[in-house]
């Protein structure tokens, strides 16, 4: 399978130099917000619900819609290739709630769950992988230990705000395929952003586009009380998350929904209010792609 072509912080990448199960069990982390502990937004239980809500959404729409339909926002796919990505990322994940878990070998899906369905049972495969992960997360035990791969309160924690930020965003991806789009809850929207920009955009040794002076954006939701300022430098790449102005070459305001799916690379800016240099988003897009390997 060909990976998203607009997704490229890659889980190889996020990974790779953590092959040692027990360097991420159960350690007391902080989100940090200027100094101050920045927890998720929601809680685990709140995760797996809204995990629950877009995959049964994301099976929905591979229902009624052809498998080999492209899928815009991700063009090396269609939507069959979609399915299972989702779905092979769901049966990872489950064996890591589970404290069963292992790597794909070299990162290939495919051979990792044994082979990918037909056609005829791709939405059905895909909605048992969904409804065990779910399951899984729902009934696990507040102090688990697992691996994990970024910054979180508890293994637990990770694993169910990753899931179910992983389907949201594919759902995304499916409905660009065959439906119409819908949002996201303003405060899920704005804990999306927060894992995007201060966890996965914001790791240590990422490959980053060079730039020969400092340039940065302010994100800025209307309907929650928050903001992020981006910051593209010679020196690295920096995100700080509610700072206490505006000041930048461009400020970008909108819903936290429409920020949150903008962010990652699946939709334009239109809609949302811009007051600046607009190519920082194109500098912006090259920075947070996102991919499996």
């Amino acid at each position: 399978m060909t990976s998203c072509a607009l997704e490229s912080i890659s889980y190889a990448e996020a990974v790779g130099d953590l092959t040692d199960a027990d360097r991420s069990l159960a350690e007391d982390r902080r989100f940090e917000r200027g100094g101050k502990a920045l927890a998720p937004a929601m809680d685990v239980p709140g995760y797996v619900e809204q995990l629950r809500r877009d995959g049964e959404r994301l099976a929905a729409v591979a229902s009624f819609t052809d498998p080999g339909a492209p899928v815009p926002t991700c063009p090396d796919w269609l939507l069959r290739d979609l399915v299972h990505h989702v779905g092979g990322v769901h049966r990872w994940a489950t064996g890591f709630v589970r404290r069963a878990g292992r790597q794909p070998p070299d990162g290939d899906l495919e051979r990792f769950i044994g082979g990918w369905p037909k056609d005829a049972e791709l939405v059905a495969w895909f909605a048992d992988g969904h409804r065990v992960l779910a399951e899984s997360l729902a009934s696990a035990p507040a102090d688990l230990e697992t691996w994990t791969f970024l910054e979180a309160p508890t293994p637990l924690a990770f694993w169910a705000r990753r899931q179910a930020h992983e389907t949201a965003i594919h759902r995304v991806d499916a409905e660009r395929a065959g439906g119409d789009v819908t949002g996201f809850p303003s405060g899920f929207a704005v804990d999306g952003i927060d894992e995007l920009l201060l966890r996965f955009a914001n790791r240590p040794g990422r490959t980053l586009p060079e730039v020969e002076t400092t340039r940065s954006m302010v994100v800025r939701a209307k309907d929650e009380p928050r903001s992020w300022r981006v910051t593209f430098a010679p020196s690295g790449f920096q995100v700080e998350a509610d700072p206490i102005d505006n000041d930048a070459e461009l400020l970008v305001t909108g819903d936290a929904s429409e920020l949150y799916v903008l962010l990652w690379n699946r939709r334009d800016a239109a809609g949302s209010e811009m007051d600046g240099a607009p190519d920082l988003l194109d500098l912006w897009r090259e920075t947070a792609q996102i991919r499996w390997s």
